[in-house]
């Protein structure tokens, strides 16, 4: 039998950018043709998309852990990588996204509405891409940044007009059955049904869904029964409806009691006295219930209930029921406020912003925090000095050294980038000594040059030997 789900916890990974290349170009009688490295494909994004045919959370809770693709590395010849596909997770209409926290991410309602749970990294830059008039020749690419990872709750609060609630056995299930096409599972046993059943209902011009829920018993609200477990399925109904049972066995309950322990649940539970109350009479067609229905009215309606005898069995007072229903929805549905056309809000940056942030900790490390540096820092091969000499020049065109400098940073003092548990740590040794011009003019290479005349060669090859022998000369051993 398939299990209802409506709250799972969900590990998603988007796919990671692939790393760019760097490649020379090379071809017979031209050994030295220029940078052709390609770019690494994008990472892959893990997207929600509610999905109508979806019901309940089910695959999730069997397969928590998703993961989109990552990117394809660049290759020489300018040839760029893959793209990682995205992975598309169906969920159903009324899917709530948190994080672990409960802090709400997102709450998706109505067909193919979409939610990006973690973005697919960035792929790296091949040294094609990274050649300009200054650096001719860069010998590094820039690698890939790592896909984004989230802990994310999905919970299924059911999207329907009406709600159902009441005692076990009440009748929920059997007036959703006579009032729709939803074909529930029906006993005379409690708990008989343990999902949140949903149909549709046509009365008149108006169409309203209708939804049942289980399980309300007393302490429901702090986790008794099943209540608390779907108390969350009645938040987005308009109307709430006491079903009452006149013809319970129970002799310690009647249909006055049932209703204000019930009342008294909703309440604990919150966010729903809003909502305006109706109340139906059930099995009137036992002669007791009917005798306890007439009864118990004038109380319910001098407490302002609007108050229906029916019988699901019996198909009695279903009509007026349902146009009654239809009547309510449509009130509510015409008081909601009008959905004004998408504006497109633009939030310049402040003209001090400097889109990074240093700050000194309590143990005298300085940490730079921003979404530029730590993402050059991952894109970076520290293995390669020039690509470390890259990173050196780009942050301090942003002007992290600058702040360093304003923070009181002293040379020798440690740096971090990132975060604590992620960050590349280092001696700060600022302007020059930082490393960002003792590699010289990265990336140039003067047989990329115009060619010059034989003797120019001859002499620089000269020079270039006499440089050598005299670095070995001067080399003293430990």
């Amino acid at each position: 039998m398939t299990t209802f789900v409506d709250r799972v916890e969900l590990h998603v990974a988007a796919g990671s950018g692939g790393h760019g290349c760097a490649s020379v170009h090379r071809e017979k009688f031209k050994p030295l043709g220029g940078p052709d490295g390609g770019n690494g494909g994008q990472g892959g994004d893990v997207i929600l998309v509610v999905d109508q045919a979806v019901t309940t959370l089910l695959d999730y809770h069997h397969s928590p852990h998703r993961k989109a693709t990552s990117g394809k590395p660049g290759e020489g010849g300018n040839r760029s990588g893959k793209d990682g596909q995205d992975l598309i997770l169906p969920v159903p209409d009324g899917t709530v996204v948190q994080d672990k926290a409960g802090n709400v991410l997102a709450d998706l309602v109505g067909q193919g509405t979409t939610y990006v749970a973690a973005e697919g990294g960035r792929g790296g830059l091949g040294n094609a891409a990274l050649s300009s008039a200054r650096r001719k020749a860069p010998g590094f690419a820039l690698l890939g940044v790592p896909g984004g990872l989230q802990d994310i709750v999905l919970e299924l609060k059911t999207v329907a007009d009406v709600a159902l609630v009441g005692y076990p056995s009440a009748g929920k299930s059997s007036l959703i059955s006579v009032l729709s096409a939803a074909k529930p599972k029906i006993a005379d046993y409690p708990f008989t049904t343990l999902v949140p059943n949903l149909g549709v209902v046509t009365a008149g011009s108006t169409v309203y869904t209708i939804a049942d829920v289980p399980g309300l018993i007393p302490g429901a609200s702090q986790g008794k029964g099943l209540g608390l477990e779907f108390l969350r399925h009645v938040e987005r109904c308009s109307v709430l409806v006491h079903v009452l049972d006149t013809a319970t066995l129970e002799s310690e309950r009647d249909p006055v009691s049932d209703l204000d322990i019930i009342e008294e649940e909703l309440k604990q539970y919150g966010g729903l006295g809003d909502r305006p109350r109706m109340v139906v009479l059930n099995k009137i067609d036992v002669p007791d219930g009917k005798d306890l229905a007439e009864m118990v009215r004038p109380e319910l309606e001098s407490r302002g209930y609007h108050v229906f005898e029916v019988s699901a069995v019996a198909h009695m007072g279903l009509k007026e029921l349902s146009f009654a229903l239809a009547d309510v929805v449509a009130k509510g549905r015409a008081a909601k406020p009008v959905e004004e056309a998408t504006r497109i809000v633009i939030r310049p940056k402040a003209v001090d912003d400097a889109g990074f942030t240093v700050a000194r900790e309590e143990d005298g490390l300085y940490r730079v925090r921003g979404e530029k540096p730590e993402r050059w820092v991952r894109q970076t091969d520290f293995s390669n000095d020039e690509a470390v000499g890259y990173l050196a020049d780009r942050l301090s065109r942003l002007g992290v050294e600058t702040e360093l400098m304003k923070a009181g940073a002293r040379s020798g003092d440690g740096v971090a980038i990132g975060p604590e548990e992620n960050a590349v740590v280092f001696d700060w040794e600022p302007t020059v000594m930082a490393g960002a011009e003792m590699l010289g003019r990265r990336g140039e290479d003067h047989r990329l040059d115009e060619p010059r005349p034989a003797t120019q060669r001859r002499r620089d090859k000269q020079a270039e030997r006499d440089e050598a022998e005299k670095e070995y000369d001067d080399f003293e051993p430990f």
